[in-house]
């Protein structure tokens, strides 16, 4: 009987749920990894999202019978984190400049924005898997439509549907909702076809 493919040779055969399961089992130990080699949490979590991205391209190299898919997926790691350590010695050293503070009457209110935020994640669990996936790359993770492609399998045409149609049911759902206006459902829409086309 043979063996069920790892989850790496799903990545490289273009299995589209393959991306996210190997995400889901291998977060922790990359996370960990970039935390520990990394400046800053928010450096960490851009390190994460390059890893992945080189994962999924090297996944075509994977070898079960060289080496487990968590040395192989820790050695990629190791290398990108070694690259990007490197990269940030030779760069200058820049001074932060501190985020001019917004006029209290602009800010938010914190029970809105939470609420706000709660009917968005209500919007987006509606979408369709592939939906989920796409806009999760490009919006959590920087990818573009190119790199969701190439990670995924996915042709880009089939990308950049996913992307708009998600998009577009997000913003109707919050239409219904009552947390967007008709008049900006139908502005928002055009400007998602016209950007995602």
């Amino acid at each position: 009987m043979s063996e069920e493919p790892s989850i790496l040779e799903r990545v490289a055969a273009g299995d589209p749920g393959a991306p996210s399961e190997c995400i889901a089992r291998f977060s922790g130990l990359v996370w960990s990894l970039a935390r520990r080699l990394c400046p800053s949490a928010a450096e960490a979590e851009d390190a994460v999202q390059e890893i992945f991205i080189d994962l999924w391209k090297s996944a075509p190299r994977f070898d079960a019978s060289i080496a487990s898919e968590t040395t192989f997926v820790a050695m990629i790691a190791r290398r990108r984190l070694i690259d990007r350590g490197r990269r940030r010695a030779r760069r200058p050293e820049v001074p932060q400049i501190a985020e001019t503070v917004a006029d209290p009457r602009e800010r938010l209110d914190f029970t809105e924005a939470n609420e706000q935020q709660r009917l968005a994640k209500n919007a987006f669990d509606q979408l369709r898997p592939e939906q989920q996936q796409v806009l999760q790359l490009a919006i959590h993770h920087g990818c573009s439509h190119e790199q969701i492609a190439t990670a995924t399998g996915m042709p880009l045409g089939t990308v950049k549907t996913h992307a708009r149609r998600g998009l577009i049911k997000i913003r109707q759902i919050l239409a219904e909702q009552g947390v967007l206006s008709q008049q900006d459902l139908s502005r928002a829409s055009g400007e998602a076809r016209e950007g995602l086309s």
